[in-house]
């Protein structure tokens, strides 16, 4: 199946640029120059499957484009930007980022993070569910429920969930964490992952001790 790729790109060689390398490795292509144009071909699109958005758009923040995005829509995003502090990927993370490249960059590194960001995310085992200790977790639409009842994940939340259960029983390291859920090496606060976790606790309400901590070292899933 031929994933469509949203890139929302106001520099017209780097638009060309990802667009060119990006079909040539078999995905459908649509672009945009700015925010509001992207915002359209998204909204008039549902079958977007990945949007690569620059941050700095002449009419809209990417910033403020994510964050409307996320008001309807899981879909993955990786931000793409000149800028390259740490702030930025914080902030882009915590508005539900999927992933986060700095200017200049390679194209085929971009085209490898968009197929490892597609199959985490659509990637499917049989039915594309997994089910441990009444979580439910289906990978296709991206929605976990406990005990039967639906509950809502950001996407970070929803990787770092999966991560775990697919090596329940298994020591988790908070590198690994970082390294596979956000994609690629982190140069940040090991905290960040932390946070989600504690985040992701509250979430599984009477189910959040089967996330164990292991001092030192990260998290594992395990029953009690």
């Amino acid at each position: 199946m031929m994933h469509k790729v949203l890139v929302i790109e106001d520099e017209e060689g780097m638009r060309d640029i990802l667009k060119t390398y990006l079909e040539n490795n078999g995905y459908q292509v649509l672009t945009a120059e700015n925010g509001k144009e992207g915002l359209d071909l998204f909204n008039e699109n549902k079958d977007i499957k990945i949007i690569l958005l620059d941050i700095m758009l002449p009419d809209i923040s990417g910033w403020s484009l994510l964050k409307t995005i996320r008001e309807t829509s899981k879909v993955p995003v990786m931000m793409i930007t000149a800028r390259g502090e740490e702030y930025d990927k914080l902030l882009g993370f915590e508005l539900g980022a999927d992933d986060y490249v700095v200017k200049p960059f390679s194209p085929r590194e971009v085209v490898a993070r968009v197929k490892a960001i597609l199959s985490r995310t659509y990637g499917s085992q049989d039915d594309g569910k997994t089910e441990y200790q009444g979580i439910v977790m289906d990978v296709h639409s991206r929605e976990v429920t406990v005990d039967g009842k639906k509950i809502e994940l950001t996407p970070k939340e929803f990787d770092l969930l999966k991560l775990l259960l697919d090596n329940k029983g298994k020591v988790v390291s908070r590198e690994k964490c970082l390294n596979e859920v956000w994609g690629y090496d982190f140069y940040g606060d090991l905290r960040t992952v932390d946070t989600h976790i504690k985040q992701l606790r509250e979430k599984l309400g009477e189910k959040r001790n089967l996330i164990k901590t292991v001092w030192g070292i990260g998290y594992k899933l395990e029953g009690d």
